[in-house]
């Protein structure tokens, strides 16, 4: 077992560890603070290479636990190129993961990624950081399954929870997003896999300019995106609570019209409270792959603005139940 004891504040380069282990269960309980050089050129970085500060791979069986704080104190990164910045922990290649109880304060980048994981849990922490840091998304999580996210507390400059290629099996409930840009996004970004069976409830957005979202790259990508749920959501002024966008790109001149990304399966389900913005629901799909199956079931958003609250949908098909404000119409096919 590993210790940091409370009381006490330790300084940390960049630092890897790196399985196979002998021990089937390896445990590593931070009570202390955990801080990062506050000047990024005074990081030691291996290899010339600060793409993450703590790294753990090939690790199974492994518990990280306590009541301390990883501080990546990175006001000085924000302003860096976003894939020159440091991830502040990454667990990767590895099974049966147990992370909770600890702080995540001010990272540089992404807070915590799961990378190539199977069976993790990840529940009862808190991340935190300036709402204007730039890519500083709270969890993210790529190509792993078999993964809980429970009981956790986000303020983050970028999505709380991120989703993308290659996951499935994701429970994520019991989480308070904001303030900030916030988020639950599920986005398929490219080729490497697809992105099914995610059931995300009992989520509270407060002051967020998003909530649930769908995306995927308007520029290249196949495969699909399938078996998504959210229900019972509850938004405190959220500018964009229902999102699908198949036209997404993080670029600023990025074209194209060869995505081949099918979004189907996908529950709304018990959303209420109110919209800063105009648009509460926004559906956008592609004429040429429409997204099918769509349902929305007691859906009841109100515009924090003087106007009611609107839905705008196009190549979206699929059902409605219960009660359906903002009204929305799908674009289903007439008989």
């Amino acid at each position: 077992m590993m210790y940091v004891p409370s009381g006490h504040k330790f300084l940390l380069h960049p630092l890897i560890f790196s399985g196979p282990c002998l021990s089937p269960d390896i445990t590593i309980v931070i009570n202390g603070t955990i801080l990062a050089p506050v000047i990024p050129s005074k990081w030691r970085c291996i290899a010339d290479l600060c793409d993450k500060w703590i790294s753990i791979k090939d690790v199974d069986g492994l518990t990280v636990r306590g009541s301390g704080r990883i501080s990546g104190l990175a006001p000085g990164w924000w302003d860096v190129v976003d894939n020159m910045r440091p991830t502040a922990l990454e667990i990767a290649h590895s099974k049966n993961i147990s992370l909770s109880g600890l702080r995540f304060m001010d990272n540089p980048r992404t807070h915590v990624h799961l990378n190539n994981v199977t069976s993790a849990r990840i529940f009862n922490i808190t991340i935190g950081a300036a709402l204007k840091s730039p890519s500083t998304d709270g969890i993210h999580v790529s190509d792993s399954r078999d993964v809980s996210i429970e009981h956790c507390r986000i303020t983050t400059g970028e999505d709380c929870i991120s989703i993308v290629d290659g996951s499935s099996n994701l429970k994520i409930s019991n989480i308070i997003c904001g303030p900030g840009p916030g988020g639950i996004s599920v986005g398929k970004h490219g080729c490497a896999g697809n992105i099914e069976n995610i059931l995300v409830s009992d989520v509270v957005f407060i002051d967020t300019r998003k909530g649930t979202q769908i995306k995927t790259m308007e520029k290249g990508g196949k495969g699909h995106v399938k078996n998504i749920i959210f229900e019972r959501i509850l938004l405190q002024d959220c500018r964009y609570p229902i999102s699908i966008d198949q036209f997404y790109c993080d670029k600023e001149h990025c074209t194209g019209n060869n995505s081949a990304v099918q979004i189907s399966g996908v529950t709304f389900r018990e959303i209420l409270g109110t919209s800063g913005g105009e648009f509460a629901v926004q559906l956008v799909c592609r004429k040429s792959l429409p997204c099918t199956g769509i349902l929305f079931e007691d859906i009841n958003i109100y515009s924090d603005l003087k106007n009611m609250a609107k839905s705008f949908t196009a190549n979206a098909k699929g059902v409605i139940r219960g009660q359906n404000i903002p009204e929305t119409r799908f674009n289903n096919p007439r008989h």
